[in-house]
């Protein structure tokens, strides 16, 4: 069963008020939409946009605005559910930093079905930004997510350079990693984008990654942020002899969208020229 894809290079805004946020979401979800996108994926912290509705005392602190979008968290989740639900898709929404019981944040990035049902994955490699400055914490759980074109996992940013984690979700399942990511150098974008195809080339699956673009100088959070949609897949029989499917134009505000078979996975693991799902426990080998 084939399905398309839609990851969208996203620009941080600025908002005066929560209805400029929501017409802007229904415009990104609805042009995805008629292009008969199926499964929709947006950046790691697009939603600090929102920090711009509580003024410059707020957005100018890495901590208010952590407190402040804790007021807008169930408007937020409203949209996406019924976005999701009047156009019959999944939306990954990016991520959402999200305040526990215990006063911690944790990087959340919410999953939301056709059928009005809402699940996430929590970020579980901090980096140094998150741990030394915004002090938000990691998550404890891996997560895999059944759809109708197959189970689908997701890697946030940073998550993605790191193969263990990927792999715990493919060998349940997963045939499709969705990267929602955040970077702020050519370099990090980089980093990502390695990771990510590495991850396609490996795990032999689809990887897509979604980043936040251009500048938001207003934001303490994401004033620059650098980066290129893209779907990736195995590097194999049937793919690109470069395992990129589809990627973007470096910092453009745009959708990147190709169809794809979750079932073609299952075929190259098969029948491909190599076999480096089935080859990755190599439990012949020890270090001495």
């Amino acid at each position: 069963m084939k399905v398309k894809i839609a990851a969208a290079q996203y620009d941080i805004g600025f908002f005066d008020n929560w209805q400029r946020y929501r017409q802007k979401i229904e415009r990104w979800v609805a042009d995805a939409a008629r292009s008969e996108a199926r499964i929709l994926l947006f950046p790691e912290y697009a939603s600090m946009e929102l920090a711009s509705l509580f003024g410059r005392d707020v957005y100018s602190s890495l901590s208010r605005q952590l407190t402040a979008l804790q007021s807008v968290l169930d408007d937020y989740l409203a949209l996406f559910q019924g976005l999701a639900r009047q156009h019959g898709c999944y939306i990954q929404s990016g991520t959402f930093p999200v305040k526990m019981k215990d006063g911690t944040y944790r990087n959340r990035a919410f999953l939301f079905m056709p059928g009005g049902q809402v699940d996430y994955q929590d970020k579980l490699m901090m980096t140094r930004f998150e741990n030394e400055q915004w002090l938000i914490h990691r998550g404890e759980e891996i997560k895999c997510f059944d759809t109708d074109f197959g189970k689908i996992a997701i890697n946030i940013c940073y998550d993605s350079e790191f193969p263990f984690l990927a792999r715990q979700q493919v060998e349940a399942g997963a045939n499709l990693i969705l990267v929602p990511s955040c970077t702020d150098t050519l370099a990090g974008y980089h980093r990502v984008r390695i990771g990510c195809q590495a991850r396609a080339l490996e795990n032999q699956c689809f990887v897509v990654q979604s980043p936040t673009v251009g500048s938001a100088p207003w934001s303490e959070a994401v004033d620059v942020n650098i980066g290129a949609a893209a779907i990736y897949t195995p590097v194999d029989y049937g793919f690109p002899d470069n395992g990129v499917l589809a990627v973007g134009e470096l910092n453009a505000t745009q959708w990147v969208m190709a169809e794809i078979s979750l079932d073609e996975i299952e075929t190259v693991r098969e029948q491909g020229q190599v076999f480096n799902y089935r080859d990755w426990p190599m439990q012949f080998l020890s270090v001495n």
